[in-house]
């Protein structure tokens, strides 16, 4: 077998990938005859499942939503692995009548192995999301609107969105998981981990990926108990607001958390990859975009908009925040216009008054316009062509780099295994909405027009993401559009995005790890197994914790009733409530049709459409200039999504960081980037993340709390006043 493997690299090292981080990275060689779904695989592979989603359920809550990969498994995997290959029996075992022998002990435990358990573990867990995402509709239902929901619905709205995305992943790997230029960035720290753990190194003069790992490891774990809970103001390090504490545009300035964030900085890794994951897994080209987007928005966009034209009446309100509010500055009370039946109120609504944004929650949201129609216009410009001629011939279309033409060695996986997947969770979906319909609200036919969305959107959000590793949104859209179709009822449009949007985001996740696999030679079928069986797991244990966490914590998500220094304040799930009574209950009609105070956000779709235009045109004209064609306009304007609840520190700082290892050590230190820079991000995931859940277990449970000047927020205390003449806010001046 080394003599094959060595024949094979001598052959496809000249077909190396033309992706340099990739070539850097991903080995060329397989070995076939490798034990891949074994005894070890299953049991590994569900512990991991169900810690590593515990977790991230149990994060989701926080104000730091902290996101734990599939990194956090693979390292535990390999010891358990090891030691379970050394001491369980190595006897085969034969199965009557149907002629099966299996062993409990294969032999070494190996790499195959080890990527089988991740993918497992990884399978139940969203990209940037780290639960299930569809457990935010029944945190919304239960939290916010206080509603009565059933577990069994409850769990048929989680499984059937997680084996939706998995149809629609299957179905689209031949555009999106075999083509070499659709690398899928973040996967690389795994591939560059499992080289670390698995391959022997021989050098005495520097510390081998496994010390490495170890020791940053351990210093993540020993630093998190700094921010984590005795010195917590460093998630927001607001420094501006310490020299002006009185000063209210300082404080608007200044303020990490609910300010634009002028100067702030997160020593917080939880704060630093909270929402756009790790920036060290990143590639510099898609951190420059992000940071181009960022700066104009934050920093040229929202000053114009609040202080010299104060459109949408912005002075009327905080300058950075996800709340609602009246047109007195007061926010929005949703259960006065709401009726029994969680429907609006019109006339209640009439007496009560308008809805009003943020100016930063209206122009993310019109960002929003601007980028879905941005990635439609970028994928057909830059991608069509390729896409067009692989939808013709699939996968007899151009020549297969060396990582496709070792996985020719394996059975292909079916198309009607998945579509089998498709069709029974649809019919399930339908089931909702006959059986629960006064719970869900959705009738039939919305399903099947979200599912056709999520099938339409998945292919050119997926190139953006196996390009760049970001992953614009179109939440917005989806929401937007059913809220015209079907107005007052805030239930059935937050069903509609978790069935037009969120099966996609699980269907990309899916296909991350299907490229996962490309890379490392898993057998196709060993992973369609590994990943149905992982959905149907994780979905089970993400809503059985959710459920938990709702019922056990007092006041959880409800900031008004909650201590000031609380962590419960489940800012995810805000804005997922927001949108639900910005959308689905006020509707957008009444916000951004004819004659409302929002209406001319609506042109930001041309906007959006025709920004990507010009350059390609430039790059057209300049064929040489590579670096036109790396201007990706979805990713400039996902500079500013998410915001809120992600703010200016989060995504200043994630910037900041990503630039210094991918562009700095990259150009400067290449050697050590291609050694290290993916094993630390691995240990700073796993040290945070170790350290989060034990202080929770042993001082949270407890309630051990530390109060003092070092655990306040960010020292910020005026930057969410108004500042409109006559407008009163409890703790603000008026003016």
């Amino acid at each position: 077998m080394d003599a094959i493997n060595g024949d094979q690299k001598v052959v496809f090292e000249e077909e190396q990938s033309l992706i340099e981080e990739v070539a850097l990275v991903v080995p060329v060689t397989d070995d076939p005859s490798l034990p891949v779904f074994t005894f070890r695989v299953w049991v590994l592979g569900c512990v991991s499942c169900v810690l590593l989603m515990f977790v991230n359920t149990f994060f989701s809550y926080r104000t730091q939503p902290l996101t734990i990969s599939g990194i956090l498994a693979q390292i535990l995997a390999l010891p358990i692995g090891k030691f379970m290959a050394s001491t369980l029996p190595t006897k085969k075992l034969r199965v009557p009548y149907f002629g099966w022998e299996w062993s409990v002990n294969p032999g070494p435990f190996n790499m195959k192995e080890h990527v089988l358990i991740t993918i497992f573990a990884n399978s139940g867990v969203s990209y940037g999301g780290g639960d299930a995402y569809s457990v935010g509709a029944i945190n919304v239902m239960k939290a916010f609107y206080k509603q009565n929901v059933s577990f069994i619905a409850a769990l048929i709205i989680v499984l059937t969105t997680q084996v939706l995305g998995y149809g629609w992943a299957g179905l689209l790997r031949k555009y999106l998981v075999e083509p070499a230029d659709m690398w899928w960035p973040s996967n690389l720290a795994q591939v560059s981990l499992f080289r670390a753990l698995h391959e022997k190194d021989h050098s005495r003069k520097r510390l081998s990926r496994m010390q490495f790992f170890t020791v940053f490891t351990v210093a993540s774990f020993t630093y998190y108990t700094l921010p984590g809970y005795m010195f917590t103001i460093l998630t927001f390090f607001s420094w501006v607001c310490w020299i002006w504490p009185h000063n209210i545009t300082a404080n608007q300035l200044g303020s990490g958390y609910k300010g634009l964030g002028l100067g702030a900085f997160s020593f917080d890794w939880a704060g630093i990859s909270a929402y756009h994951g790790s920036p060290l897994v990143t590639p510099w080209f898609s951190i420059l975009n992000v940071a181009v987007g960022f700066v104009i928005f934050i920093y040229i966009i929202m000053p114009l908009s609040y202080w010299k034209y104060e459109i949408f009446e912005a002075r009327k309100f905080p300058i950075f925040s996800s709340d609602l509010f009246t047109a007195t500055g007061q926010k929005y009370n949703t259960t006065l216009i709401l009726t029994p039946q969680f429907n609006l109120n019109v006339n209640a609504y009439n007496d009560y008054g308008k809805l009003y944004l943020t100016p930063i929650f209206a122009l993310s949201i019109g960002s929003g316009f601007a980028r879905i129609a941005a990635t439609f216009t970028h994928v057909l410009l830059f991608n069509g062509h390729d896409i067009l001629k692989r939808s013709r011939s699939a996968l007899n279309a151009g020549k297969l780099d060396v990582h496709a033409r070792l996985m020719k060695n394996y059975k292909g996986v079916p198309e009607w295994w998945f579509l089998i997947l498709l069709v029974g969770s649809m019919a399930f979906c339908l089931l909702l909405s006959f059986v629960w319909k006064d719970e869900v609200q959705i009738p039939w036919w919305g399903l099947v027009l979200a599912c056709a969305l999520a099938w339409l959107i998945t292919l050119p959000i997926g190139v953006i993401q196996a390009t760049t590793n970001q992953q614009p949104g179109y939440d917005i859209i989806a929401q937007y559009m059913f809220g015209y179709i079907l107005p007052g009822k805030p239930i059935a449009n937050l069903l509609f995005k978790i069935y037009g949007r969120i099966s996609s985001i699980h269907a990309l996740s899916f296909l991350a790890d299907l490229k996962l696999g490309h890379y490392m030679k898993i057998p196709p079928r060993c992973m369609y197994a590994a990943q149905l069986a992982g959905t149907l797991l994780a979905g089970v244990v993400n809503l059985a914790v959710a459920w938990w966490m709702l019922e056990s914590i007092d006041n959880i998500c409800n900031v008004e009733a909650l201590p000031p220094d609380s962590p419960w304040t489940c800012p995810k799930y805000r804005v997922t409530f927001d949108q639900s009574v910005t959308w689905g209950l006020v509707g957008p009609k009444r916000l951004f049709g004819q004659h409302q105070l929002y209406e001319n956000l609506v042109w930001l779709f041309l906007v959006g459409a025709l920004l990507p235009v010009p350059f390609w045109i430039l790059s057209k004209l300049f064929p040489k200039q590579k670096w036109i064609s790396q201007i990706n306009m979805p990713v400039i304007t996902y500079g500013f999504a998410g915001m809120p609840p992600a703010t200016p520190a989060n995504i200043a700082s994630w910037i900041i960081t990503g630039t210094i290892f991918n562009y700095f050590v990259f150009r400067y230190r290449k050697r050590w980037w291609q050694r290290y820079n993916y094993v630390l991000s691995a240990a700073l995931d796993a040290g945070t993340a170790f350290m989060g859940v034990l202080l929770y277990f042993a001082l949270g449970m407890q309630k051990i709390d530390l109060s003092w000047w070092g655990t306040e927020l960010d020292h910020c205390p005026l930057a969410s006043c108004p500042t409109a003449p006559g407008i009163v806010v409890k703790g603000c001046p008026v003016f």
